[in-house]
């Protein structure tokens, strides 16, 4: 799955070179992303000062700062749409270089059960959604360089806390316990999900393989061995929903109420009134990136239980080779 890649001289360019250009992009894009919640500190510090006295901003330094976003966005969009052409074809490449490797080992996995779907599916599957979980956690470690230092900074104006009182540095802690807190709880109430995945692309193989033999052969596919094979599939995917049922309303439920968290944290000194507009908006965008990626786990969850379902299908498929 990855020697195939990152370890063939012929991917040397796209595996080695491209990981260091998609790195670079990421931080390139956290950078811009600091850049605009500097600037969202301005304009609403700007929009305070316009509602509370009337014609003390003129309409040139009103749009003057429309200018300064729509300059950064249009970096960030261009940067944007550069990776993700570059990543699509990443992508692609990693699947070529895992195809390649396979194939010419197909003389040893052909007998395997699924073996097809594991060579055309599982490839794409799994080179995608890796690259994809390896950009978001890369993201969220260069976010949390950026921000964490940028949030000490604005909670020094932070003084007091509700239920705390006076904490140093309290809304780093906040973001970190709230996020460690959800992650946990998530990954205890989804722990059966991983085997469930695993389990259903079993039983949509063997429900698949005997639809391709009945193509070639009258005897195969007959009416009640594909009934009581989907009838598998069906049991299957009607306990997966269940799981999933009460898996999407806890995390739907912290990520509601987590929302609110850095506004329940600012009461005290919203209330006093010793901050700006401004300021209070860059806090809250800090926190919401610091704590979204200490949340990487929590928003991937769903999308972890898929690798892993996927992972443990190709492990099975190597060691079948070796």
């Amino acid at each position: 799955m990855f020697q195939s890649f990152f370890l063939n001289r012929k991917w040397f360019l796209w595996s080695i070179i491209g990981s260091i250009f998609l790195i670079s992009s990421t931080w390139g894009k956290v950078q811009i992303d600091v850049i605009i919640n500097k600037w969202f500190g301005s304009f609403y510090n700007l929009l305070q000062k316009a509602l509370t006295k009337p014609n003390s901003v003129t309409i040139n330094e009103y749009f003057e700062q429309i200018m300064i976003f729509v300059k950064y966005a249009g970096i960030y969009v261009i940067v944007v749409i550069v990776v993700e052409f570059f990543t699509r074809h990443y992508v692609f490449r990693w699947r070529q270089a895992m195809n390649e490797y396979y194939t010419k080992n197909w003389f040893k996995l052909r007998h395997i059960e699924g073996a097809a779907q594991r060579l055309q599916e599982d490839t794409m599957r799994f080179a995608r959604i890796v690259e994809t979980l390896g950009i978001e956690f890369i993201r969220s470690i260069l976010t949390l360089l950026a921000f964490i230092p940028l949030l000490f900074e604005l909670g020094k104006n932070i003084t007091k806390y509700p239920f705390f009182g006076e904490v140093t540095n309290g809304l780093v802690y906040l973001a970190i316990i709230s996020a460690l807190v959800g992650t946990v709880f998530l990954a205890i109430i989804g722990i059966k999900l991983p085997m469930l995945e695993f389990h259903n692309q079993r039983v949509e193989a063997a429900f698949r393989k005997e639809l391709v033999y009945g193509e070639d052969n009258e005897s195969r596919a007959e009416a009640l061995k594909l009934s009581q094979l989907f009838s598998d599939v069906r049991k299957n995917y009607f306990k997966l929903y269940f799981h999933y049922l009460y898996f999407d309303l806890a995390k739907w439920s912290y990520l509601q109420f987590s929302a609110m968290i850095p506004y329940i944290a600012l009461a005290p000194t919203v209330i006093a009134g010793t901050i700006t507009f401004g300021i209070m908006q860059q806090i809250v965008r800090a926190f919401s990136r610091v704590e979204a990626s200490f949340q990487l786990l929590v928003y991937s969850w769903s999308t972890i239980i898929e690798l892993m379902s996927i992972y443990k299908r190709l492990k099975s498929f190597e060691n079948q080779m070796k």
